[in-house]
């Protein structure tokens, strides 16, 4: 399995942006299928956007279709979460997982490593 650290959170006002990466160990990461998700307090942790092993297939949330951009960089081991247009309901901790599983994956169960989460905090 990869280990996977995440980064790029802190505080924005709405409207603004921020880029969120995940960074993995291990030989292996370009056959992981990797996903963002995120937890606001009281709430369920959510699938946000993912992304297949080759980069060749992104899919998102309906929540942030349009505002938010996954993208990978195999050779620098890294996941990237570009959030424009972050409104207060993004405020959350955000986590990066990764996934061998053969179809675009969106449930927690699919994915096996987890990040420790980042928070993103979204001012009104």
């Amino acid at each position: 399995q990869v280990q996977l650290v995440e980064s790029g959170g802190g505080l924005v006002q709405a409207g603004g942006s921020l880029r969120l990466s995940c960074a993995a160990s291990g030989r292996t990461f370009s056959s992981y299928t990797m996903g963002w998700f995120r937890q606001a307090p009281g709430k369920e942790r959510e699938f946000v956007a993912g992304i297949t092993w080759s980069g060749g297939s992104t899919y998102y949330a309906d929540s942030v279709k349009g505002r938010f951009t996954i993208s990978r960089d195999n050779a620098k081991n890294t996941v990237y979460l570009q959030m424009n247009s972050l409104k207060p309901e993004d405020m959350a901790v955000y986590y990066c997982a990764a996934t061998r599983v053969p179809y675009r994956a969106t449930m927690i169960s699919d994915f096996v490593s987890w990040g420790q989460g980042t928070q993103v905090t979204v001012s009104s």
